[in-house]
């Protein structure tokens, strides 16, 4: 797995849904809600506020975005994320 250093965190992009919530299969994704994602590492140096598990939004075009096992992640600053979805 990855760890950040610094100040960097890493996220989590959530997949879009594909069926709704009565199990209705959709044709084409429902584009996912904004930049939200999951954090799944913090730097040693970030804010000890910030965790991994929590949901958060980011600023959008910030970091680096990869791909592992279908996955999508991005590396960015901690003062690229804007809030904490409670």
């Amino acid at each position: 797995m990855l760890k950040p250093l610094q100040k960097n965190v890493i996220l989590k992009k959530e997949k879009a849904e594909t069926t709704t919530a009565s199990g209705i299969i959709l044709t084409s994704p429902q584009k996912q809600a904004g930049n939200q994602a999951i954090v799944v590492a913090v730097g040693s140096k970030c804010d000890e506020d910030l965790k991994e598990g929590m949901k958060v939004i980011f600023k959008e075009y910030s970091g680096t975005k990869f791909e592992d096992h279908d996955d999508e992640y991005i590396i960015l600053e901690e003062k690229d994320i804007i809030a904490i979805i409670e």
